[in-house]
């Protein structure tokens, strides 16, 4: 609804920025007011880099991680050991993991969770270039999904179609909150989940 005292500009801007995850009308007011109160080269200089990111950035053929290029910054290292690939919901899980610094393995991002209820199944998820990639030399998959009931059912999905494979699944220690989202989990938690991980097949 507009506001009397502002105008439809203004509101329609807040709108916006209220759309985006994790911002509340408040906060999207206040964007709002910085951005007015900003130089016509600020404004213009992050209209480009929204631009810019929304064009350039595609999905890494290999994990379906953010990418410039055809591989991702991660998939694209002779550092990483390919052996080990840790399954995630989302790119934003993947930098959880990155700033313990410790794990040296790639990542799988599915692109979400089952959901029936949502119409989500298989066929909607990343998950057929996961099982394509098992067969070709991985030896341990690491879930690390979240806790809550669409990210168990998805681990258990999976531990099923992997289950005859000759390689280890594991999935993160239970020391991550109920319901969490790895992007929010702190640095100490997650290196204790990741090196408590439990073995479920294999």
């Amino acid at each position: 609804m507009i506001s009397p005292s502002r105008s439809s500009l203004l509101e329609t801007l807040v709108e916006r920025l209220a759309g985006l995850p994790s911002i509340g009308r408040k906060s999207a007011q206040r964007l709002a007011y910085h951005i007015l109160g900003s130089s016509m080269e600020e404004v213009e200089a992050l209209s480009r880099a929204l631009v810019e990111a929304r064009r350039g950035v595609k999905p890494c053929s290999e994990c379906g991680n953010h990418a410039e290029a055809d591989l991702c910054a991660v998939c694209s290292s002779p550092r990483r050991d390919k052996a080990v690939v840790c399954v995630v919901e989302r790119p934003a899980d993947i930098t959880a993991f990155e700033r313990i610094g410790s794990y040296r393995g790639v990542y799988h991002v599915l692109g979400g969770v089952l959901s029936p209820l949502d119409g989500i199944g298989p066929s909607e998820l990343n998950l057929a270039s996961l099982f394509d990639r098992c067969g070709r030399g991985v030896t341990e998959v690491i879930l690390a999904l979240g806790t809550h009931a669409e990210g168990e059912a998805t681990s258990s999905y999976i531990v099923q179609r992997l289950q005859n494979r000759p390689l280890k699944v594991t999935r993160l220690a239970r020391g991550l909150p109920a319901g969490s989202d790895l992007e929010f989990v702190d640095e100490i938690t997650m290196q204790r989940a990741l090196d408590g991980r439990v073995n479920l097949a294999g």
